[in-house]
């Protein structure tokens, strides 16, 4: 299988400094943060090869870089176990993040806010495999005592280097309604480090943060971000971040050095320091920070590890086996249709069984009065047959992603839903295709929700904010602003509705239910993947059918006019595009308008796409006129189709 993940050399790395003056040492600091269970190049959930990162890749740019400079040390900064099918391991022998961090040789972990995402006694029985030592200076027990160590003291060369470990205090908010931190107390990690720093003077010659927090505030709560410790605790010289999931080669603040390597095993976060011995005292010299990606400038990922790899295999194969498990059949219609337009998803335009299945799902466990969710993946696809693990997580990408209940008002619903929409341009007269918003397509997750157990209308001729018509439950009864309702969602959206700029911001409501509380079913069951799963399994009995819902669609853009037709056509012909952001990741970004003036230079440069005459159209005015005449230029000009062969006898 190793095979499979190997890619071109590594990365290029900081080139190899001479070797320095007999009284220089240089010490090498190597940070990883948010892996995320990402131990080989694979997306487990989906059973396919991700070259992104991992730590089989990150290897072997570690060991390349401990050959220029034997004196490295290696660091952890947390959220490690969980994600990636990593889950699938905590009632297993071993943990393959384990397995690959002691092979790996890091020096140290200090714990991130998802390490306690399980309990307490599945951290402890996964945390006991890790042979180095694990740190969470700002976690206590009740009697006073620490839960961990806030620090250890790594020797490289003579150099004694203190590293302090902390947690985001938001763990506290994170776990509320769970008995994951029961017995232990979450303080602040500025007055801890502090502490350590005391704790530490005249046993080090140097003192790095690990800390699994971002550098600005969380949330605008003081004492969440590095940048308040690199402020308030100048005696470090450099901090490795993480928990945001940013990329920061290198920030100085306070004159403490701040790195952080994203996310996912996509970089590795790199600090290098050089010291002197003067009269006797190690002083340190000059300091450097960088983030070294996993793929190069030309995008050729590292090679992962053959070595690990083969360690890790077994952890491979059972993580693949899980994926493939068969949880029902799909009877009656596929679940998504096929795009009636290239560019253009047919999952982010209309209602699909696809999204009516996820909602009735949500509303089975959570007996919501309205849900609602959205589809990652443009691709989406599910089609009459087996339905396996992976394809719940193909089809529903947000893989901790959950039912909360929050009440509210059928203001507030509508509200959102008018948010919801504005995923959506605003057609003008003669725009045949439904376009998005370009900066709401680009976004990091889709903002596209959809609505279940109430009918609505989306009428895009209506500008943003008084596009949603007709809101009533699916019964017909109008839902009036003061209705109070039970809304089932992804806590992530609320909050992100609710924060500053949000379309809820400042509102507050009462939570009535999360699927991951521990009343409910659990941190690793309480997703919706595994709700749909679960509903599949053990409601459906194995065999699902869709009944469509019938319970919403865009309205305010002309689908009747004869023109559309060949517009679909020169499409889905390669003729016309549909519009795409300037770095083309991102489709569909403008409605294609038949009312509008065609220039001489769409028509020169259509016409030769066609291998038609352009002289044909010269007096041509409009773009649907254009279209038209083009397309019956392209159909007439197509070869007929050939006899078929008769057999000889």
């Amino acid at each position: 299988m190793g095979s499979a993940f190997v890619g071109a050399s590594v990365p290029a790395q900081a080139a190899a400094t001479p070797a320095p003056a007999a009284a220089e040492t240089k010490i090498t600091l190597l940070g990883t943060s948010d892996i995320h269970g990402r131990f080989m190049p694979w997306d487990y959930a989906l059973d396919g090869p991700n070259p992104n990162g991992s730590l089989t890749q990150l290897f072997t740019m570690i060991k390349e870089i401990r050959k220029e400079n034997p004196n490295t040390v290696l660091l952890d900064a947390g959220d490690s176990i969980q994600d990636n099918s990593a889950e699938l391991f905590n009632d297993q022998p071993e943990s393959p993040m384990m397995v690959a961090m002691n092979e790996m040789g890091y020096d140290a972990w200090a714990f991130g806010n998802h390490e306690f995402n399980f309990g307490l006694d599945i951290l402890d029985k996964i945390s006991s495999q890790y042979k180095g030592p694990v740190l969470a200076g700002n976690i206590y027990k009740e009697n006073g005592e620490r839960f961990l160590p806030a620090y250890t003291i790594v020797e490289r060369d003579g150099i004694k280097i203190g590293v302090i470990g902390m947690d985001t205090p938001m763990i506290s908010d994170f776990e509320k309604g769970t008995d994951h931190l029961d017995g232990l107390v979450v303080k602040n990690p500025v007055e801890e480090t502090k502490k350590a720093v005391k704790e530490l003077e005249g046993k080090v010659d140097v003192m790095i943060g690990l800390m699994h927090m971002g550098i600005e505030n969380e949330n605008g709560i003081p004492g969440t971000g590095v940048a308040d410790i690199a402020n308030a605790v100048p005696e470090l010289t450099a901090i490795f971040a993480g928990h945001m999931h940013k990329l920061v080669k290198k920030e100085e603040i306070n004159g403490v050095l701040i790195t952080e390597p994203d996310k996912y095993g996509t970089h590795l976060s790199r600090i290098d320091l050089s010291f002197e011995k003067k009269e006797g005292k190690v002083v340190l010299k000059s300091k450097e920070a960088t983030a070294v990606p996993v793929k190069g400038a030309d995008g050729t990922p590292a090679v992962s590890d053959p070595g690990l790899e083969a360690k890790l295999q077994p952890f491979h194969e059972f993580a693949r086996a899980d994926a493939n498990i068969v949880v029902a059949e799909l009877k009656g219609m596929n679940m998504v249709e096929k795009n009636e337009i290239e560019g253009i998803p047919t999952v982010q335009i209309q209602e699909t069984p696809l999204s009516d299945f996820f909602h009735e799902v949500m509303l089975y466990y959570s007996k919501a009065d309205v849900v609602a969710h959205q589809i990652d993946n443009d691709k989406a696809k599910l089609d009459i047959g087996p339905i396996k693990k992976k394809d719940i997580a193909y089809n529903y990408q947000y893989a901790g992603g959950e039912i909360t209940v929050y009440k509210l008002t059928g203001k507030d619903l509508k509200d959102y839903m008018e948010w919801a929409v504005g995923y959506f341009n605003t057609t003008r007269p003669g725009d045949v295709t439904v376009s998005f918003d370009s900066k709401r397509r680009a976004s990091k997750y889709s903002t596209n929700d959809f609505f279940g157990n109430v009918k609505y209308e989306i009428d895009l001729s209506k500008p943003y904010g008084s596009r949603i018509t007709n809101l009533r439950k699916m019964d017909e009864t109008p839902i009036k602003p003061e209705d109070v309702l039970k809304l089932g969602m992804n806590a992530y959206r609320m909050e992100a509705l609710q924060a500053k700029g949000g379309a809820l911001e400042g509102r507050k409501f009462e939570q009535l239910w999360s699927s991951k509380a521990e009343s409910a079913f659990g941190e690793t069951q309480g997703t919706i993947r595994n709700r749909a799963i679960a509903y599949l399994k053990e409601v459906k009995k194995g065999v699902y059918e869709p009944t469509v819902q019938n319970n919403w669609k865009i309205i305010g853009v002309d689908t009747t006019t004869p023109e559309r037709a060949d517009v679909v056509a020169l499409i889905n012909a390669g003729i016309l595009s549909v519009p795409k952001t300037e770095d083309g990741k991102y489709t569909n970004i403008a409605s294609i308008n038949i009312k509008d003036a065609v220039t001489k230079e769409e028509i020169a440069e259509l016409s030769a796409k066609a291998k038609v005459d352009a002289s044909k159209f010269a007096n041509v005015k409009t773009k649907g006129e254009f279209y038209h005449l083009l397309n019956e230029a392209v159909k007439t000009a197509a070869p007929a189709p050939a006899a078929a062969a008769v057999p000889q006898k």
